[in-house]
């Protein structure tokens, strides 16, 4: 299906970096970030956490070094992941070297607040020597003193400012390997601090809603505002901001860039809320689909109705559809075409079974190309 002209974003166009093998900016497709909260020293549990949100589908994992114990350990734990590790770093320079000698593909660092000119020096250096790139990350609860002091309190000029500070002192460093972001937990301000930031440089930018809240509300915030931001074709890399798992994380990212058309990951189920209509149980349905098919990483649409109100309709638009019938006979859809029936008890298992071989048809065709 050709994509209709109201669904096209045209995204803004900016410089392209490297995070590890993984290209961020450009036409580089928009990556998809976490991060892990076990404690970095333990090596187990850290690489367990990168390997969950690798089975996810994750692009990048960032990783805390807030010691040297922990920079220790981020040998050990890259040693064990695929995923390219980005080293958060906030203060102490050393981290930042010790991090690129530890083989991070790049250090999350705000280079004006580590101290004099000559350590932003050596963790520039560190950072050419070991192939690092950065990210500059703005954030409204710690903006530096004297933009409080100018501006009276965080807001989007303010987070613009020292995003461009911070810029500086790497451009002067001959330095350009580097993305920024401009996070705040506030939807309206954070949206417009990366307005204002993409209109000003032409570097990659990080998206995130920092601090967004659990499961459900971090969830509909991220997506107000990421959602916001991508369909204006500003971004280049997410995170989304969770209390909860990494690998959540990960599942909802994905989703806000596939609901963009952005990126396709997955099986993407189109299903009803459900009515005293449905001839069969839909919530129940999607819940056991959801969980049946989350292996699967090829794009496949499939439609879960209830009825034949909007069934048939939606069921046109995907690859697989079922839409629910009177006497426990309900209609499967292949190609968006009615093609058989199939009652209530074999269905999931049928429904799963379609799936599955769409999905290896669309692997096999790709690894023809």
């Amino acid at each position: 299906m050709s994509v209709r002209p109201y669904r096209q974003i045209t995204r803004r166009k900016s410089r392209q970096i490297f995070v590890g093998r993984v290209p961020v900016g450009g036409d580089a497709p928009i990556s998809v970030q976490t991060m892990t909260n076990t404690p970095t020293t333990d090596v187990a549990a850290t690489v367990a956490q990168i390997k969950r949100a690798e089975a996810a589908g994750v692009d990048i994992v960032r990783v805390s070094c807030p010691d040297e114990d922990s920079t220790k350990a981020l040998k050990d734990i890259i040693a064990q992941v695929t995923v390219p590790v980005v080293a958060d770093i906030h203060f102490h320079y050393r981290r930042a070297i010790e991090a690129a000698e530890a083989g991070a593909a790049c250090l999350r660092i705000n280079p004006g607040n580590i101290g004099s000119a000559d350590r932003v020096r050596e963790v520039v250096k560190a950072a050419k020597d070991h192939g690092c790139s950065m990210r500059i990350g703005v954030n409204a609860g710690s903006l530096e003193k004297h933009l409080l002091e100018k501006y009276g309190e965080p807001c989007p000029e303010a987070m613009v400012e020292s995003a461009l500070e911070h810029a500086r002192i790497l451009e002067d460093n001959d330095f350009r390997e580097f993305k920024i972001s401009v996070k705040a937990s506030d939807v309206f301000l954070a949206v417009a601090a990366y307005q204002g930031l993409a209109e000003a440089c032409d570097y990659p930018l990080h998206l995130g809603i920092t601090e967004a809240g659990g499961l459900i509300g971090g969830t509909v915030k991220s997506a107000i505002g990421l959602g916001n931001l991508l369909w204006a074709g500003i971004g280049d890399t997410i995170r989304v901001s969770l209390s909860a798992p990494p690998e959540e994380e990960v599942k909802v990212g994905f989703d806000i860039l596939k609901s963009l058309g952005l990126r396709v990951r997955g099986v993407n189920i189109v299903s009803c809320p459900s009515c005293a209509r449905q001839g069969f149980d839909v919530v129940k349905t999607v819940e056991i689909l959801e969980k049946r098919l989350a292996h699967i990483t090829a794009p496949v649409t499939l439609s879960i109705i209830g009825c034949v109100v909007n069934g048939p309709g939606e069921a046109r638009e995907t690859m697989v559809g079922l839409t629910g019938g009177g006497n426990d006979s309900h209609m499967v859809y292949v190609g968006g075409n009615p093609d058989h029936k199939i009652d209530s008890p074999s269905m999931i298992d049928h429904v799963v079974d379609l799936v599955e071989a769409k999905a290896a048809a669309l692997d096999g065709a790709k690894n023809k190309e």
